[in-house]
C-alpha cells in the first residue's frame, strides 16, 4: 500500500538506529534548555550543542547541509525572528524566547526536533503565548490517526488556539 508511493518501511534494526539518533538530539536540547543564561550568546548554545553531539559519538546534521553550506550545528532564532536563524554574536537578554532546532546524525539516520525556551522572567503575555502553542502541539498530535489526513492536525491545532481567550 505505502510502497506505491515511495514510502520505505522501515525494519526494526532501523527504527532503533533512528531512535538513537533521535535520542541524541532530545538529550541535546535538555542540555540546552538547562544552559542558556541571559548573558550567553547563541554561538554560545551552538558550540555546547556541537559538544553533546560529538561526546555521544553523532554528527551534527545541520553543519554543512545546502549550498551554500548551513554553518552552525543548530539554528537559533530569538522572539520574533523568522525559524532557521545562525548562531552568532547575539547576546540572549531576559524575557527573551529562544528557539533551537536540533539535529544529529547516527549511523546515516537524522534526528530532528525543535524547542522554545523562556529565558528567565518573561512577560504574561509571552507565557500565555507558550503555553497556548504547547497545548496546540499536542492537541495536533491527537488529532492525527492512522488513515487521516494532514488536515485533521492542523484543525485540531486551529481549534484549540480559535478557542482560547489571549487570540
Amino acid at each position: 500500500m505505502f510502497r506505491d508511493r515511495g514510502v520505505e518501511i522501515k525494519t526494526p534494526a532501523q527504527i532503533d538506529v533512528m531512535r538513537a539518533a533521535g535520542l541524541v538530539v532530545g538529550e541535546t536540547l535538555e542540555v540546552l534548555r538547562r544552559s542558556i543564561r541571559p548573558g550567553m550568546t547563541t554561538l554560545d548554545l551552538d558550540r555546547i550543542a556541537a559538544a553533546n553531539i560529538r561526546s555521544c559519538g553523532a554528527t551534527p546534521s545541520f553543519l554543512g547541509y545546502g549550498e551554500p553550506p548551513f554553518p552552525a550545528t543548530i539554528c537559533v532564532s530569538v522572539n520574533d525572528e523568522v525559524v532557521h536563524g545562525i548562531p552568532g554574536p547575539r547576546v540572549i537578554a531576559e524575557g527573551d524566547i529562544v528557539s533551537i532546532d536540533c539535529g544529529a546524525i547516527v549511523d546515516g539516520w537524522h534526528g530532528d526536533a525543535a524547542i522554545t525556551v523562556p529565558v528567565g522572567e518573561v512577560s504574561a503575555q509571552a507565557r500565555e503565548l507558550l503555553r497556548v502553542t504547547e497545548e496546540a502541539m499536542w492537541r495536533g498530535f491527537a488529532a492525527a490517526r492512522l488513515g487521516g489526513h494532514v488536515g485533521d492536525i492542523s484543525h485540531g491545532v486551529e481549534r484549540h488556539v480559535r478557542g482560547t481567550s489571549a487570540f
